[in-house]
């Protein structure tokens, strides 16, 4: 079977003809994983978007429609742009906004710049996610703890945010671990959970039925349209429905478009949907008994006041347990996401661990891991409660969405080959409605907003900074090149001294001769009886075959080019993938006898050239932390010399 999406957009994996056990497992798995961000949304969406609109009084209306607004958010947004027709535009099964940025990058060819600014963009506001989920959500589960019977009233800020930091702390320390062991519960416990927040919905719609009204969008209408400004910052804590929408596409890859969409039909969408009218129903009968009593309506905590008090401690408890395995799956999602962008090459190589032996896809990022756990505590020991956090969330979120949507309409328009109408009519409704909901939260930059915007501002400073920086290296590396045939017919006329074994030579440019084989040649005076010029690519892919790893290409009897190609969620092993020829016959090499030779440069910033001081600064210090060479591209350190020359930036 063929790899890669064809022109009708369908993804590989959804072709596969899946049985059903493991299309059932699939959708479990998938269940617990995927929508676990999205699944705890009703903790505090409901909640904060009808905050919004109480500043006057809250009455039936504005509860109908504020109600009305989360259900059609959830139909347009996640179930027909994501479910629908975003799941369709994967890359050989992979999604995300990066696989989808390389995508796009394949089918612009030489104009691919923009897919790559897009790209970056989206991975920047990625991080801002990445940080306020785990706060937001295990904070909203804890302040569950003030509407238990008998001991809500003990229970204080300052116990809250203990508790809190403890369970994050506790979260981010056994990353190093891996979650292999613990990830097979994931699914069976978020089951547990869509069928208790669904049964706790459907509870309280039987005592109010004609809360099912608001599936009309009329009321909706009706409430944006009565509310002016106001409705804008209601519409802004409504996203906070959808929110984790995007993990829907970035985990395609794990588990596949048919079992994201049974998982998301069969169980996520009708349990979220139950309990956003429950909660309604729930706060209509309060205000009708505050009326009636003569006492004034206040908003609360909805979503945990809907169940009965001797079960409600259980709900506390399985909503932890549920914001847990919401911020693993984040967590997890900026290790895979880093990955890729290091790949890609807009970012520094950063340490990665392997943290299963079954599962490629389970890997460890020691600098990421620490980085995000400070950026959590600093969110939840400012900002103190979910109420006051919720303000930060919609703006990444709605922006990586923005950006999703035009790399989208570059897949349809270039690599389905959609005629332009076409892809203008499918693809602006969904662009609308993200902008909309971008502009909706920008409103509260003030209240929070502003934080991940900082966030996302200095990620894409460092890809920038990074990126550039390279390019100027890379173009000292090509002034100073001298081609390899050039080289290699010099070296058999006047041959140096000789001396036995393989050298390897790592180069981004496989026609001309690396600066590490100048340097050895003009220093050392020798030559290798085998030189192996070995350059690494990678593909605008998910992963390349091992047949198709390796491409050879002999010089003369002294050098040979070896082109490595790697996917962007492949981890290389030059050492091990050396060894096989395109045929999978071994190559002769003794891995004794076989010295590798890396070009380190000494980066030197100047004021008046290149990059500014400042930005020289940030992408030395960028270089100086990157992972070395050996341990990324798995070779024995005992085997390496680094040998280079000062380059000014």
């Amino acid at each position: 079977m063929s790899s890669g999406t064809d022109t009708s957009g369908h993804s590989p994996l959804s072709r596969l003809d899946i049985s059903r056990p493991t299309t059932i497992a699939l959708a479990v798995g998938a269940i617990g994983v995927v929508f676990g961000d999205i699944g705890t949304s009703p903790l505090y969406a409901f909640r904060e978007a009808l905050t919004q609109s109480a500043r006057d009084g809250i009455d039936a209306s504005e509860i109908l429609g504020v109600l009305s607004l989360a259900l059609w958010s959830l139909i347009l947004v996640v179930t027909v742009k994501y479910v629908l027709f975003l799941t369709r535009a994967d890359n050989q099964g992979e999604g995300g906004v990066l696989a989808l940025t390389a995508l796009a990058r394949r089918a612009l060819g030489r104009r691919s710049r923009i897919a790559l600014v897009l790209g970056a963009a989206g991975a920047s506001l990625f991080y801002g996610d990445a940080i306020i989920t785990p706060a937001l959500s295990v904070l909203s589960a804890v302040e569950g703890l003030r509407t238990l019977p008998g001991i809500g009233a003990m229970v204080d800020e300052r116990l809250i945010l203990t508790l809190t930091i403890v369970i994050l702390v506790a979260l981010f320390v056994i990353q190093s671990r891996g979650t292999a062991s613990v990830s097979n519960l994931f699914g069976p416990v978020c089951i547990l959970w869509f069928l208790a927040i669904g049964g706790l919905g459907l509870w309280h719609i039987a005592d109010e039925p004609s809360i099912l009204r608001v599936i009309s969008p009329h009321y909706a209408a009706v409430f944006l349209a009565n509310h002016g400004v106001t409705g804008l910052f209601v519409l802004g804590a409504v996203f906070l429905t959808v929110t984790g929408a995007e993990a829907l596409t970035a985990d395609m890859g794990h588990f596949g478009r048919l079992p994201i969409q049974l998982g998301w039909f069969m169980l996520v969408f009708p349990a979220l949907m139950l309990n956003y009218l429950g909660q309604g129903a729930f706060a209509l009968n309060a205000l009708e008994a505050a009326q009636a009593a003569g006492t004034p309506f206040t908003n609360q905590d909805w979503f945990f006041l809907m169940a009965p008090g001797q079960f409600r401690p259980w709900l506390v408890a399985l909503s932890m347990l549920a914001t847990i395995i919401a911020s693993q799956a984040v967590i997890t999602g900026a290790y895979s996401l880093t990955q890729q962008a290091i790949q890609l090459g807009l970012l520094p190589r950063l340490r990665v661990r392997q943290t299963s032996a079954r599962h490629s896809g389970q890997i460890y990022l020691p600098s990421i891991n620490w980085l995000l756990l400070v950026g959590v505590l600093v969110l939840v020991t400012q900002f103190r409660s979910s109420s006051a956090m919720a303000a930060a969330y919609g703006i990444a979120v709605t922006g990586t969405m923005v950006v999703t949507t035009c790399l989208a309409y570059i897949v349809v328009r270039h690599r389905w080959n959609w005629p332009r109408p076409t892809a203008i009519l499918v693809v602006t409704p969904f662009l609308a409605l993200d902008l909309i909901f971008f502009g909706a939260n920008i409103l509260r930059v003030v209240e929070g907003g502003w934080v991940p915007l900082v966030v996302a501002g200095i990620i894409a400073l460092l890809i920038y900074t990074w990126v550039r920086g390279r390019g100027i290296v890379r173009t000292f590396e090509q002034r100073q090149s001298v081609p390899l045939a050039d080289l290699a017919a010099a070296l058999s006329r006047r041959p140096p001294e000789r001396v036995e074994g393989t050298a390897v030579f790592l180069t981004a440019n496989p026609n001309s001769a690396p600066g590490a084989l100048l340097h050895n040649l003009k220093h050392n005076k020798v030559l290798h009886e085998r030189n192996l010029v070995v350059s690494i690519r990678t593909a605008d892919r998910p992963h390349v075959p091992d047949e198709e790893r390796v491409a050879t290409t002999e010089v003369d009897a002294n050098f040979a080019t070896v082109i490595l190609t790697y996917g962007f969620m492949d981890s290389p092993n030059v050492p091990n993938d050396l060894g096989f020829a395109p045929s999978g016959v071994r190559m002769p090499m003794n891995p004794a006898k076989t010295s590798y030779f890396i070009g380190r440069n000494t980066i030197k910033p100047a004021a008046k050239q290149g990059m500014p001081l400042w930005q020289d600064r940030i992408f030395m210090f960028l270089q100086r932390n990157a992972s070395d060479p050996t341990d990324f591209f798995k070779i024995p350190p005992g085997k390496v010399l680094e040998l280079g020359e000062q380059v000014t930036v």
